[in-house]
């Protein structure tokens, strides 16, 4: 039995990059003899098992054949016969398809090592175009490394491009394209991951109103935004992806949600920068538009949201709101009034809320006078 580290750790390893995670290969052993040894496998029939101390994920060798449609229609095939070699040929990429051995050397059968010297993205086999998801995954593997200079190999653009005119990425489900989105958010290069998926004209599959309004402009916006959002430490998927659909009308950004299954908290952030990005950017705001604001937003029970949105509008303007402290100041004012006061003044009924709306609009009128006089 021999024990390889293979895939991303040695790639990233290679380049220069923190390993987030070690994942390793087993040659030549059963099950069995995993289990003997107190590792616990992941999963009914998929040779996966997790380490009893570390619980990383120690993997048999194994082939895969494609036997249905999409990205789970394969058969995965292992035993102690199956080689290193074989199972680094079911890999995507070939910086993706070198094994280290305990002992340091490198395993490299399919050129790897000399892709990451010339900074080249190459698919290891024709059985690459079996698989739809690789279209999302190379394009974020070159959004990812883009800051190194990295570009997808011609034979691997063409194959790629033809894979997505044949309609392959219609077979992936929504939830699993967002996830693809949210790890490609997560690396903080999603403007490149989307510029990507536009030059392999694949950037419909995530929305029809991105891939319409993309141009070199919204592009050098994003990237703007999002280095902005990595220099400042923002990592939130719900303020992250809403920087790519300010442009996008409402109906747009719902059916955004719906075709990638947008979670909950993405879309309405989404909505709602779309929606008060020029209120808040007003040197000029009213309180009653302020005091619309915060009631759509419930800030009253929900004050975390309206933070949220000032942090996305921040994000989206590189730069601080020129009212944020402002308000900051008048909100949380607003927030101390209390319908207890009106109750005890002896209004009742309907007309404690009236009172209290117009006690918080006089406040933000008292703040937003106040700023724009200075």
């Amino acid at each position: 039995m021999q024990v390889y580290l293979v895939g991303g750790a040695v790639r990233d390893e290679l380049l220069g990059r923190k390993i987030k995670e070690r994942d390793y290969v087993v040659v030549g052993a059963t099950p069995h003899q995993l289990l003997q040894q107190g590792f616990v496998q992941v999963g009914k029939d998929f040779p996966v098992f997790l380490h009893p101390k570390t619980k990383e994920e120690y993997a048999l060798a194994r082939t895969e054949r494609k036997q249905g449609e999409g990205y789970t229609g394969f058969a995965c095939e292992f035993s102690a016969d199956v080689t290193l070699e074989d199972d680094l040929r079911r890999r995507d990429l070939t910086v993706n398809a070198i094994a280290k051995a305990d002992d340091g050397s490198l395993i490299d059968p399919y050129g790897g090592q000399q892709d990451l010297d010339n900074r080249i993205l190459r698919h290891v086999s024709d059985a690459f175009s079996e698989d739809p998801l690789r279209i999302l995954r190379v394009a974020r593997f070159a959004a990812r490394y883009h800051y190194l200079g990295f570009t997808i190999a011609d034979e691997t653009q063409a194959l790629l491009t033809n894979m997505v005119a044949q309609g392959e990425l219609n077979t992936l489900t929504p939830e699993r394209i967002w996830l693809e989105c949210e790890k490609s958010l997560n690396d903080g290069a999603f403007a490149d991951f989307l510029q990507t998926l536009y030059s392999l004209n694949a950037l419909p599959s995530i929305s029809d109103a991105l891939a319409s309004t993309w141009a070199p402009d919204i592009y050098k916006q994003l990237n703007a935004r999002y280095q902005y959002a990595n220099e400042h430490k923002v990592t939130e998927p719900s303020l992250l992806l809403c920087q790519a659909t300010t442009n996008l009308c409402r109906d747009s950004i719902i059916a955004l949600a719906t075709s990638i299954r947008l979670p909950n908290d993405v879309r309405d952030m989404a909505l709602y920068l779309q929606q008060h990005l020029a209120t808040l950017n007003d040197e000029q705001l009213n309180s009653n538009e302020l005091l619309a604001l915060c009631n759509q937003l419930d800030l009253w029970r929900r004050p975390e949201r309206f933070h949220a949105l000032l942090k996305a509008a921040e994000v989206a303007n590189c730069g601080p709101l020129k009212l944020q402290q402002t308000l900051i100041n008048a909100t949380e004012a607003a927030k101390k009034i209390s319908p207890q006061q009106f109750i005890a003044q002896g209004i009742k009924g309907a007309d404690i809320k009236t009172a209290l709306e117009q006690a918080r609009l006089d406040m933000f009128t008292h703040y937003l006078t106040k700023v724009q006089v200075i």
